[in-house]
């Protein structure tokens, strides 16, 4: 008696205190679930200790939280009459109430700087009085606003498109919070919409806060849809392959506990769920009904052949249990690579995966030869489909490609190759924050409205250390930095930049009697006389701290981007270093780009070399596993070029077909290589039984293991064709492509596995004849029950 008999014989012996000890760990797992949270900050792809992160978080030391900033913006001529006029600076007024908002600065807010000569200051004079009461007073408001304060230019304005926006800057310790969840959804949006029906007047609204908490909240929204999306179709076609009833129910109710294992894990782990944690049930939903397939089929061939119940079970448990345990395991290890990469996101994905699924594993195992132990034997209709013409059919033409047209078959291959290699280098990286968002959702429209009329909403911050106090404010520095400021007015992918040389800018113009000419910085004869205005001057500081800090050591300068690419940004950064380098001399100031949207691109760049890496750390233990049970390399081969093959046509479509690599899609070979290598596991596990069992004729071992696994491969593969296009339903682009390429790939992999590994087999079957070259089988079959099978 093996191991697995005496495994099956523990398992059917005490299947009550294994359904206990099941039902058990499912009640704790759900009390877990209520420790669930959802990220409210993007996903950091980059370690800790990296260099871009440690810029960014000296940053954030210095300056605080850089997304808090949520902005509204109207183009209707309409709101150039009095009451909607007035009607917009109250809902500015509202806000500025509220106990979130730290500051706002809108045409309401707007102080016009004046020279007070005998008091040798600048003093503050509101644009805005009172409320309008007529058009001429808008018409002056407009003059003013349009022509003479260019200071707020694309700060408030857009003078072409007469475009006006109000921006609102919430407090920096509720951005990363749940209450700044509750701000948007209770009084932003409500207080919008309100103001929207009243005066009839479309308002657009963007900015990272509120795009974070749209974003997160789609992600939330999704997760259900997934779940039952992927129940509700592995459900259809498992029923259509089986036209049972009473094995659609176990399965289901299968991966329904996994399901709920899976919530469980998320919630134990103390994990936040991101885009690719809420992945992970309907992913184990989409796993745990092949595992189901072979359990059920295996059941269901052996009450055929003998009808015996107790017997069909213990070898259900005993020849499948071993072959299951090597494929979760392979895909689990595919999914565990992602722990040795350095992103905690990637990490923590790669942890919940690899866990979950050799729990589904363990599940399946359990559940279905206990439940099924418990009922009557299946009815001769269940058994139907095991003799199905339309299954047969296709085994038959598969057996009848790989024994005469072998030669056709490597053709092909070599043509999908040369295709393959000439897409792979038409592939393009993206390291995009909101190319993945959703596109038809208003929130990504108002996104591309800001871009057209103000420059972009994702902040590049350049953050200045003049290694002094008070040194920011030389004019020497603020020379330097307006170097800067017109390098990144030459991009047309950025907004013009904010700094303290606007306000220096428009000190100077005040000076001169608010002349709009005068908006320059001072020459070196007027800095004494302007600069000692500005230290005699007393007014509202938010605006020049938000530039400079509190010792005047530290500058930044802000600049909002528009949604571009990898290639583009690299180019802005490269120019913006060349002008760093030529303007600020390391011996006296440290300059440095940050930002959010720079490090969520530089954490592409770094995820790809990381997935490369746990993609090749996948495929060397896949070939490690081969290795044990086979002593050749040339069977390490044979195995893993079908596995290879696939992946390389998918990343061919991908650059054919536009699809850029980025966080999303770079997992999808990962992922596909790992449950693709099952397959190839059932057909090489099968196949060492039947050689065995025929005597090392390798002809007859080969074509035994296609008719026996060919069935259940095409099953599995089409449940998991059909299972992941379900994330294609998402609105997220990334999930969307995350969904096609996988389903795409494991179509790929099974029409390899089935065709071409075979194929080779029997091609290179004088080199691997030698009986020496295998290992004692981990899936031991009983020799008499060999030749039964095989009769």
């Amino acid at each position: 008696m093996n191991f697995w008999t005496k495994i099956a014989g523990v398992i059917l012996r005490n299947r009550y205190i294994v359904l206990l000890v099941i039902a058990a760990i499912t009640a704790f797992l759900a009390t877990q679930m209520k420790y669930m949270k959802f990220s409210y900050t993007e996903a950091n792809l980059l370690p800790e200790n990296h260099e871009v992160n440690v810029q960014y978080n000296q940053f954030l030391d210095i300056f605080g939280e850089e997304g808090n900033l949520i902005i509204l913006a109207v183009n209707d001529s309409t709101i150039f009459t009095p009451k909607k006029f007035n009607a917009w600076n109250q809902l500015t007024e509202k806000f500025k109430a509220l106990k979130e908002v730290d500051f706002s600065v809108s045409v309401s807010d707007v102080q016009k700087l004046k020279a007070d000569r005998k008091n040798r200051k600048f003093v503050l004079e509101p644009l805005l009085k009172n409320e309008i009461s007529n058009q001429k007073q808008i018409s002056e408001v407009k003059k003013q606003l349009f022509e003479k304060l260019p200071f707020y230019e694309n700060l408030l304005y857009n003078k072409e498109t007469q475009t006006i926006q109000t921006a609102i800057y919430i407090k920096k310790e509720i951005v990363n919070t749940p209450i700044r969840k509750d701000f948007i959804f209770d009084k932003l949006i409500p207080t919008i919409k309100a103001f929207e029906k009243q005066h009839n007047i479309k308002v657009r609204v963007s900015g990272m806060p509120y795009i974070r908490t749209l974003n997160a909240q789609n992600i939330q929204d999704e997760i259900l849809l997934f779940v039952l999306g992927a129940l509700l179709i592995t459900a259809i076609i498992f029923y259509f392959f089986f036209r049972s009833y009473r094995a659609t129910f176990i399965t289901l109710l299968v991966v329904l506990i996994g399901v709920t294992w899976a919530f469980g894990f998320i919630g134990l782990f103390g994990y936040e769920i991101t885009v690719l944690t809420a992945l992970i049930p309907p992913l184990i939903i989409v796993i745990g009904v092949p595992n189901a397939v072979f359990l059920i089929n295996k059941y269901q061939q052996e009450v055929k052949k003998h009808g015996n119940q107790a017997k069909s079970l213990q070898r259900v448990i005993s020849k499948i249990g071993n072959a299951t345990l090597m494929t979760n395991i392979t895909t689990a290890s595919g999914f565990a690579t992602f722990i040795f990469v350095k992103s905690q996101l990637l990490r923590e994905f790669g942890i919940l995966a690899s866990v979950n699924i050799i729990s589904i594993f363990i599940l399946a195992l359990l559940i279905i030869p206990i439940i099924y132990s418990f009922m009557a034997l299946p009815k001769k209709k269940h058994l139907n489909h095991l003799e199905k013409k339309w299954i047969d059919t296709i085994v038959k033409w598969m057996e009848r490609m790989v024994r005469h047209n072998r030669i056709a078959i490597y053709i092909t291959t070599v043509i999908v190759i040369a295709l393959g290699i000439i897409g792979v280098y038409q592939i393009r990286v993206s390291g995009s924050l909101i190319e993945d968002m959703p596109k038809g959702k208003q929130f990504y429209k108002d996104i591309k409205f800001f871009e057209k009329e103000f420059g972009g909403i994702m902040p590049l911050e350049i953050l200045i250390d003049t290694k002094k106090k008070k040194g920011v404010m030389k004019l020497s520095t603020l020379k330097r930095m307006e170097k800067i400021n017109e390098t990144i007015e030459q991009f047309p992918e950025l907004s013009k930049p904010l700094s303290i040389t606007n306000l220096v800018k428009y000190s100077k113009q005040a000076y001169y009697s608010g002349l709009p000419k005068y908006y320059q910085l001072p020459t070196t004869q007027e800095q004494a006389t302007i600069f000692s205005y500005t230290k005699n001057s007393k007014g509202n500081s938010n605006m020049l701290n938000n530039f400079i800090d509190s010792t005047g050591r530290y500058a930044r300068i802000t600049t909002f981007m528009k949604d571009i690419g990898t290639d583009k940004m690299t180019d802005i950064q490269d120019r913006l270093n060349a002008v760093i380098a030529k303007n600020f001399p390391t011996e006296r100031y440290e300059v440095s780009l940050t930002g959010k949207a720079l490090v969520f691109l530089k954490g592409t760049n770094y995820l790809i070399k990381n997935l490369i890496f746990s993609l090749s750390l996948a495929i060397v233990l896949i070939a490690l596993f081969m290795a044990w049970m086979f002593r050749s390399y040339q069977m390490i081969l044979i195995s893993l070029i079908p596995n290879i093959l696939p992946l390389l046509i998918t990343a061919g479509l991908m650059g054919f077909l536009g699809i850029p690599i980025k966080p999303s899609t770079i997992l999808v070979f990962s992922i596909a290589f790992g449950i693709s290598v099952d397959d190839t596991i059932h057909f090489l596990a099968k196949y060492r039984q039947e050689l065995q069992a025929n005597n090392w004729r390798i002809k007859k071992s080969v074509y035994s293991a296609l008719r026996e696994t060919g069935v259940s491969m095409f099953y599995t593969s089409i449940v998991l064709f059909f299972g992941f296009l379900v994330f294609t339903v998402s609105s997220f682009g990334g999930t969307i492509a995350l969904g096609g390429l996988v389903s795409i790939t494991l179509l790929f992999a099974m029409v390899s596995n089935l065709l071409l590994l075979p194929s080779l087999l029997l091609s290179f079957e004088k080199k691997i004849s030698n009986k020496k070259i295998f290992k004692e089988p981990s899936i031991r079959i009983l020799p008499q029950e060999d030749e039964k099978e095989n009769a």
